[in-house]
């Protein structure tokens, strides 16, 4: 039995909560804590990565949208 690698079940697992709380524009950005995404300043390589890709975008004060 095969096991996805962590970054692709950690990056679905982020798109899907922010999907879920409506963080779809800078306006309704959410931080990850707020999204609901299990340990926010875990796995900070995955969020680099994510955001260099523009998976997800950051603003100013820190919060995250896709």
């Amino acid at each position: 039995m095969a096991f996805p690698p962590i970054p692709l079940i950690r990056r679905n697992m982020i798109v899907n909560k922010l999907r879920k709380c409506g963080a779809v524009s800078a306006e309704t950005a959410k931080t990850f804590e707020e999204a609901g995404v299990i340990n926010p300043n875990g796995f900070n390589r995955i969020t680099e990565v994510m955001l260099k890709k523009g998976i997800i975008k950051k603003t100013a004060d820190g919060k995250y949208y896709i």
